[in-house]
């Protein structure tokens, strides 16, 4: 909504809004250069930029150099129900409260990674590393079949972990994937935590998720610790644009807020 009291740049942003919305200005077009869009507008050119950079903010449009404000498809967001359970299946082995949903195709982006690069503090960390040591990544792109890079996926393995089943850098660690090659390893049944925040993207996460630098991120990190050592030996973590995915949770009732409620005893 806009009215007398809403900045300038707001309401050239909800102006613009509106043209990308009717497709004046569709996916892939390029916004009018900012010199030549303030002086239309009869405004400066950093309030012309305000209102650009809030169309980034929002995921509507990507700054891309020597080129402009690129328009974005606008991605469909997804409601993941958060739960605590991880099921298995035949083909696919261990399956994590994930945006997937069951049967739908999903297609890999670019070429998956795999290699023995410096691990960083909080991985290290977990891990029970110093930070800096050599440790295997495997990173992978994925979306949903036809859609645009929907999350980025890093899996670190410890080393000695690496060392007791070295298929897990393999570029095919076979049936069940890398977690059923550590448990055959001797390191099952292996548990797992999981850590969810929120944080702005580094500036490769958001090349390689085609996304605004400024657009908040969603991070889960999942951290497996082996039965037989009781130690962490690999942290996967997960990182998709905040615009395409919503949290749902069901809440239970405790006794105390059963239904109806016990009138409470007076005392005499």
């Amino acid at each position: 909504m806009t009215g007398p009291k809403t900045p300038k740049w707001r309401q050239l942003a909800n102006e613009v809004r509106r043209q990308i919305e009717d497709g004046l200005y569709p996916q892939g077009a390029v916004l009018p250069q900012l010199k030549p869009a303030a002086e239309e507008a009869g405004v400066s050119y950093e309030t012309m930029r305000a209102a650009y950079k809030a169309l980034e903010s929002e995921g509507l449009v990507r700054s891309v150099k020597r080129t402009g404000f690129v328009v974005l498809e606008a991605p469909g967001r997804r409601r993941v129900t958060r739960g605590t359970t991880i099921t298995r299946d035949p083909a696919r082995g261990y399956v994590f409260p994930a945006a997937s949903r069951p049967d739908e195709p999903w297609e890999t982006h670019g070429r998956p990674f795999r290699a023995l690069v410096s691990a960083p503090p909080v991985v290290a960390d977990h891990l029970g590393i110093p930070a800096g040591t050599k440790t295997l990544r495997r990173r992978r792109v994925t979306s949903p079949a036809g859609e645009p890079p929907f999350q980025l996926v890093d899996t670190w393995i410890s080393p000695d972990a690496v060392e007791d089943a070295p298929q897990t850098a393999e570029p095919s660690t076979g049936p069940g994937g890398y977690l059923d090659r550590l448990e055959e390893a001797g390191h099952g049944p292996m548990s797992w935590t999981e850590t969810i925040r929120v944080r702005a993207p580094e500036r490769e996460e958001a090349q390689l998720l085609t996304i605004s630098p400024v657009m908040p991120i969603l991070e889960t990190t999942i951290v497996g610790t082996s039965a037989r050592t009781q130690r962490p030996i690999e942290v996967t973590v997960r990182v998709i644009p905040g615009d395409r995915v919503e949290l749902v949770s069901e809440l239970q009732r405790a006794r105390s807020a059963r239904w109806p409620v016990t009138p409470v005893k007076q005392k005499q």
